[in-house]
């Protein structure tokens, strides 16, 4: 069953898959010339991003984190929709052997069935888990060691009300278990966005545009540094994708966006460039026109006037 205006589909035991929103979830298993040819350019750019990384010496690496409804189709109990047409297994096929593409949805399909959730039951994101199976495929991509106890970092758990479990009359909570990774990086750099939020105790809403810069001093961490654009299954704060890579390497930049700022990473000079984005956002391709000081600033000024009168309203996390 479907529940709810924003389109939240009820599944076995609980299960909760977002179908609608604003990027039309489940337009990401239909076929048709239309989302074959949005697939085929996202493959050009990757493509073309890869060689222009590769003229920098940048080693360049795309992942694309499946939806729910891509990992979990056995427990959709009933949904109507096309798991073999997801965006992510038709974009594998395309990118094939590509180096600068890694299928994250061979290995978390193969895991699906073991003793932990790779995703939360009422949240769209992956659990500590699966982020962290995600993270050992990158790792080994890119040829690098993770430290021997990042699995075994402390851990919080709290009951809460999640994105999906929101939009239900029920309003069903769930026990979530978060990563406390940080003990070799620090964050060195916060943008002003993401500072103007933080001061106002409200840095839970902010999305793109956040950017964030951690060093690991560490003498086992890769010396190499890594630039990654993502979005919320990479997150700012140290508890996810991000937080796992600036324990690993001895430099993490963060942007908060799925077009790429060329400028921006060719003062860095990465050794790495890293881009994630959510399946569901593969709806839109980007015009890799980002400006990381640009999107900065909207922190300042009449916006952060805004924010101390309360005056923003947070848009819903799955549709970000």
């Amino acid at each position: 069953m479907s529940a709810g205006r924003e389109s939240v589909h009820v599944g076995r035991d609980g299960w909760l898959f977002l179908t609608g929103g604003t990027n039309r979830v489940l337009d990401r298993y239909r076929g048709g010339l239309r989302h074959w040819l949005l697939l085929r350019s996202w493959a050009r750019l990757i493509r073309a991003r890869a060689r222009r990384a590769e003229r920098l010496g940048i080693r360049c690496l795309h992942v694309v984190v499946p939806e729910k409804l891509s990992v979990y189709d056995d427990r959709t109990d009933g949904l109507r929709y096309a798991p073999t047409r997801a965006s992510t297994r038709r974009l594998a096929r395309r990118l094939a052997r590509h180096p600068a593409y890694l299928d994250l949805l061979a290995p978390l399909r193969a895991a699906r069935n073991g003793p932990v959730p790779l995703y939360l039951r009422t949240d769209t994101h992956w659990t500590v888990h699966g982020c962290l199976l995600a993270y050992r495929e990158i790792m080994r991509v890119l040829g690098t060691i993770p430290p021997a106890d990042i699995g075994a970092r402390p851990r919080v758990e709290s009951d809460e009300l999640m994105d999906l479990g929101e939009k239900l009359r029920e309003r069903p909570r769930e026990r979530i278990e978060r990563f406390m990774l940080q003990r070799d990086s620090r964050r060195v750099e916060t943008g002003p966005l993401l500072a103007a939020y933080e001061a106002e105790g409200r840095d839970r809403e902010v999305h793109v545009g956040a950017h964030v810069v951690y060093r690991n001093d560490s003498p086992t961490a890769d010396p190499r540094r890594l630039v990654l654009f993502g979005d919320s299954c990479a997150h700012f704060d140290p508890f996810m994708l991000t937080g796992l890579l600036a324990e690993s390497f001895s430099e993490v930049h963060f942007v908060w966006s799925s077009g790429l700022d060329w400028p921006y990473i060719e003062r860095v000079r990465p050794d790495i460039l890293l881009f994630e984005v959510a399946e569901r956002f593969l709806a839109r391709l980007p015009k890799d026109d980002f400006d990381v000081t640009v999107a900065g600033q909207r922190g300042t000024g009449g916006r952060l006037a805004q924010i101390r009168r309360g005056g923003l309203t947070p848009r819903p996390a799955a549709d970000q």
